[in-house]
């Protein structure tokens, strides 16, 4: 498990303490290190509470007795003072004038090779319509924790399932054969993904439409809109699909293919991409036989000729996994495709599935499934759980036309981020060109990192123009730090660092204890697959770092020493927010 430097050696002298002060043994595991609240001196404290029955002593004897053994045998404590039972040490200048040496030197963020391969599910839409402010969530979500898995040393393979088939994209069929007269997404000048859902919203209105004409002719409402004409003509389409229909499969690949383009389009766009893509039309037929040799093997039994599984002893419901008439269910699929993903990537150690808290009940049926069935990977499997992101429009509803589309949306941020800039009046040096690259730019990481600043599982409202705000808790914010230290550097010239033998200064040394937490809250987003610990702990490092800008003089330092010091902090700096930027996904800008 990681443990930062500081820590590290912080640990190993408190176990030493607890031997030589109190002839007692400690896990070192036991031993947890906390940030000094702000209105105490001191960087880390130590609650010694849990240790007093081995010091056999009061809370401040023991913390006392153990700062007094740290600051004589650990250099890089230079003092320490206790309150009642809490031990908070104070850091000296010297670890962190030697840290930011080497953080100007190397990659803070970058890691050793773990060995550990880790498969990442994300985006999975369906075919029927584009991609919405809800997969914008589960696709940044997903990309994400993909690169920060990589930035903490596995490997990574990423991979959506698309969705293809079922009745949803036989509406959008059905409706464009009646209604479509031939559009194209050519002829109409329409994206693919959207022309298909403008004719899956068309169905809807049209089996709205009978189902009212069946009520008003004397038809129960329940039973109209099962028996509804164009619904039960979908239907039939399915079946036909099922069976092979040359016809009806020829429309599917045409209408499917439009999709596929539409989405490629939409994903390049936002800067986010797939090394596998696995098609429901294909997996739907797996899980079958899995299902039925753990039938054989006592794991499921059989009721009413279709196969279960019992599943009360932990907690949860009895599942139906093969029906009477030997066709699947969901989770049988769900099954199958675990197992051929396990036979297709060898040493995989963990999937993860990026999927909304509506299928927590289906994951945790689905892994139970998987143990039962012995297979001892299992145990890696995860579900990536999160919560809905609303506007303040309110919910969205696919069926009626009223989703908030991606590329709508992608479109209003960048157009805010173009209207916030063009105010600014900034950017008389850039070309058209590069205007538009940076508002595209800035726009995408507004949306990126509003999304994932937030912990996965709560539900969240998602305010445009609040995401664009440069002096607020934003991507830009964090982008146009960047930029203004790389306008620094560049106007500084050439300059070589030196040690600094001065002591630091507040401002300095705040920036120093933020960049210093960095590495662990990459491995906290790691460990919690939450990007939300990386993205707030860059977001207090570009803010302790303006401070410092504003308060400080940087280029034009007169003292040579801090002034070399502080430019080599400054690029540190800009060096792992452009890291830890792009484990969420978001690009930064050399100038703004």
């Amino acid at each position: 498990m990681y443990q930062d430097p500081l820590q590290s050696r912080l640990t190993p002298a408190l176990v030493e303490a607890f031997q030589v002060l109190f002839e007692a043994s400690v896990d070192p595991e036991r031993i947890a290190f906390q940030a000094t609240r702000p209105e105490f001196e001191g960087d880390l404290t130590v609650n010694v509470f849990p240790f007093l029955k081995v010091s056999g002593r009061g809370p401040e004897q023991t913390a006392q007795a153990l700062g007094e053994h740290l600051q004589e045998h650990v250099s890089e404590v230079e003092r320490f003072n206790v309150i009642k039972g809490f031990l908070n040490l104070v850091i000296a200048d010297a670890y962190w004038i030697e840290y930011a040496r080497q953080a100007l030197e190397r990659d803070i963020l970058a890691f050793p090779a773990t060995g550990s391969k880790v498969m990442v599910e994300y985006a999975s839409p369906n075919t029927n319509k584009p991609l919405h402010l809800g997969h914008l969530r589960n696709i940044f979500l997903g990309y994400s924790v993909s690169r920060i898995l990589e930035a903490a040393g596995h490997e990574v393979v990423k991979v959506q399932v698309i969705n293809d088939r079922g009745i949803h994209i036989c509406k959008s069929m059905l409706a464009w054969q009646r209604f479509g007269k031939g559009e194209t997404p050519e002829s109409s000048g329409i994206k693919g993904d959207k022309l298909v859902g403008k004719y899956y919203v068309e169905f809807d209105k049209a089996l709205k439409a009978e189902v009212e004409d069946l009520v008003a002719k004397g038809s129960d409402r329940e039973k109209a809109e099962k028996e509804a004409p164009i619904l039960l003509a979908a239907q039939d389409m399915l079946r036909k699909w099922e069976a092979g229909d040359p016809e009806v499969k020829a429309l599917w690949e045409k209408m499917n293919g439009w999709v596929y383009f539409g989405f490629e389009a939409t994903y390049r766009r936002a800067g986010v991409d797939f090394d596998r893509n696995y098609f429901e039309s294909e997996t739907y037929v797996l899980g079958k036989q899995d299902v039925l040799e753990g039938l054989k093997k006592g794991v499921f039994y059989e009721k009413d000729g279709a196969v279960w599984v019992d599943n009360t002893a932990e907690g949860l419901d009895e599942k139906v996994l093969l029906r009477s008439d030997g066709t699947s269910v969901y989770m049988t699929q769900d099954i199958g495709t675990a197992i051929k993903r396990f036979e297709e990537y060898p040493g995989l150690s963990q999937l993860i599935y990026t999927v909304g808290n509506e299928q927590d009940y289906h994951f945790k049926v689905l892994f139970i499934i998987l143990k039962k069935l012995g297979f001892p990977w299992a145990d890696g499997l995860h579900h990536l759980s999160y919560g809905m992101v609303d506007l303040p429009s309110g919910k969205m509803k696919s069926r009626e036309g009223t989703v908030v589309d991606a590329d709508d949306l992608i479109d209003e941020v960048v157009q805010e981020a173009r209207r916030t800039g063009e105010q600014l009046s900034k950017l008389d040096a850039f070309s058209t060109d590069e205007k538009d690259e940076l508002f595209e730019m800035i726009g995408l990481a507004a949306l990126k990192y509003y999304l994932l600043k937030v912990d996965p599982k709560k539900r969240m409202l998602f305010d445009p123009a609040a995401s664009i705000d440069l002096q607020g808790h934003t991507g830009p914010f964090i982008q146009y730090t960047y930029a203004r230290i790389q306008s620094v550097l560049r106007k500084a010239g050439s300059w070589t660092a030196q040690p600094l033998n001065v002591p630091l200064v507040a401002e300095e040394l705040l920036v120093l204890k933020q960049l210093h937490q960095l590495p662990s809250a990459l491995h906290e987003a790691a460990a919690k697959l939450d990007p939300s610990a990386i993205a707030n702990q860059t977001y207090e490092l570009v803010k302790a770092y303006n401070t410092m800008y504003q308060v400080l003089p940087i280029a034009k330092e007169e003292d040579t020493a801090r002034r070399v010091f502080r430019l080599g902090l400054s690029k540190a700096v800009a060096d792992a927010v452009r890291k830890a930027m792009w484990c969420l996904g978001i690009e930064v800008p050399e100038r703004m």
